[in-house]
């Protein structure tokens, strides 16, 4: 099995597929690195060489920055919209809808699910008292005398 970044590319899949495994790497930016690397992007990733795998870790370490270190970029690009009070940074800190979407309906997937509003219940208390006396006083045994 091919590790490259960290990541376990599945052996099955063509290898411009297989590279999109790694974070930061779409279907174009992966062709890219596998024909700088002089790697046929349809050729299988159980067909790779042990020097192909190491050209295009090497070449992806170099040119790219994926996986960990994009993922921590990104995480601190958002927290620096939060700290210094930028709108973006408001609605993540709220967890709505970042880039112009409506929320007045849907926007579902940042609030998650509906919750509803409170009906006030009627006073149900009353009419289910009288109807659990009778078999009470039933079950209960009579005084004699009384």
């Amino acid at each position: 099995m091919a590790r490259v970044a960290g990541v376990d590319l599945p052996r099955e899949k063509r290898g411009e597929v297989a590279v999109t495994y790694i974070y930061g790497l779409g279907r174009s930016t992966g062709r890219r690195i596998l024909l700088k690397a002089n790697v046929d992007p349809s050729k299988r990733v159980k067909a790779w060489t042990d020097d192909e795998v190491n050209r295009i870790r090497e070449l992806i370490e170099r040119e790219l920055k994926v996986e960990g270190d994009l993922r921590r970029e990104v995480s601190m690009n958002v927290k620096r919209l939060m700290d210094i009070g930028a709108y973006r940074g408001i609605r993540h800190r709220r967890g709505l809808p970042v880039r112009g979407q409506r929320t007045h309906t849907n926007a579902r997937t940042r609030k998650g699910p509906k919750r509803g509003v409170m009906v006030k219940k009627k006073p149900a208390a009353a009419p289910s008292a009288p109807a659990a006396a009778p078999a009470a006083a039933a079950a209960a045994p009579k005084k004699a005398g009384a």
